[in-house]
């Protein structure tokens, strides 16, 4: 079997990781697998991963909303799929999914939703509805919508793209970081250990993710401090706004962002099944984050960490309760790690794409 997976970009993050893993373990299970992608733009980096696998190019491919190298990037997938002649082609993520997608293709089509952009507040009101028509559209030319976590398909649904028959929910696979030691760790990022407990924060710095309402949060608790990893089109403006308990590092390993870190923050708009959590609960690291997508299957509320609303005032109340009780936090640190090993699988993960393969290709 030969299974074409297709993405707009693969940069830093845990769609990135998804999809290099399947690539990497899907072929043990017989099936042939090739990735084609575009290139990451502006203040994106790609993944370290992206060069472990065998890529082709779709050079007009970025995120960027363009018809003509759209247009354009449509075309150069059809020659890919005339060459490659694959049985089934996974699309991921909504670029990718819509130059797949826009009209049938000759063989089955499964596109996955890592978490979608109906929140996203670069695509709100208006284009947040034209998203939606288009989504609708494209969901009757899958053979099956996959996403990576319940919650993204109930939202999915409540705005009736698809139908509840082609959903399938496959949770991502992870394996543990390789934490850095903290002492290592600390000299590695250029933080000094001052007594403050660490909280550390690593997303791309984009409106999505939030980070504004970090530095919010880092505010109402200056007696504890805010370390920041991550690159992307507010880096500079975050730089500016930090307040003096806050370090802005830019890119940084999440081994090293772990290995210094007391807790870890998310302050998320949206989100699919964020992979950079499911590292920090593997690592036994509490997490307090936003209740929104997938958030709320990853950590476990009261037990492994704390899912709160997008309130400044109620995230950091939150912070503080974890930052006061260190019992706690040791207690949610142990059945954090295990959790997230019983329910985030690698083999999971491969042996629900291969079922599903196999299902449609029969």
């Amino acid at each position: 079997m030969r299974v074409l997976h297709v993405i707009a970009r693969l940069n830093v993050g845990g769609t990135a990781r998804y999809i290099t893993q399947l690539a990497h373990e899907l072929p043990k299970h017989g099936i042939e697998t090739l990735v084609a992608t575009g290139f990451v733009q502006g203040a994106e980096v790609e993944d370290p991963s992206a060069a472990t696998i065998k890529l082709v190019r779709i050079k007009s491919l970025g995120r960027a909303i363009n018809p003509i190298k759209d247009h354009l990037a449509n075309k150069q997938l059809q020659e890919i799929i005339k060459e490659f002649k694959p049985d089934i082609i996974h699309s991921h993520t909504f670029k990718a999914g819509f130059i797949t997608r826009v009209r049938k293709q000759s063989v089955p089509a499964i596109h996955t939703f890592h978490g979608h952009l109906l929140d996203d507040p670069e695509f709100s009101g208006f284009k947040a509805s034209v998203i939606t028509a288009i989504e609708r559209k494209l969901a009757k030319n899958s053979s099956r919508l996959v996403t990576v976590g319940q919650r993204v398909a109930d939202e999915l649904e409540q705005k009736r793209i698809g139908v509840k028959e082609k959903y399938l929910n496959i949770p991502p696979g992870v394996k543990e970081l390789n934490i850095t030691p903290r002492t290592d760790a600390l000299k590695n990022l250029g933080i000094s250990a001052d007594g403050r407990p660490i909280i550390g924060w690593i997303a791309r710095v984009t409106g999505v993710k939030n980070p504004m309402r970090a530095l919010e949060v880092a505010r109402a608790i200056p007696t504890a401090h805010f370390v920041m990893a991550g690159g992307g089109d507010l880096l500079e403006e975050v730089k500016e706004a930090a307040p003096t308990n806050v370090s802005v590092l830019g890119w940084a390993k999440a081994e090293d962002l772990f290995g210094i870190s007391d807790i870890i923050l998310s302050t998320s708009e949206n989100e699919g099944m964020p992979i950079a959590l499911i590292e920090a609960q593997l690592a036994g690291k509490p997490v307090v984050a936003t209740d929104v997508g997938g958030v709320s299957e990853v950590i476990a509320n009261h037990e492994t960490g704390l899912v709160t609303n997008k309130n400044s005032g109620s995230i950091a109340a939150a912070l503080n309760s974890l930052i006061l009780d260190t019992q706690k936090r040791s207690q949610m640190s142990t059945l954090a790690s295990s959790r997230a090993k019983a329910l985030f699988s690698v083999d999971q993960m491969v042996n629900a794409h291969v079922s599903l393969y196999n299902s449609i290709v029969n």
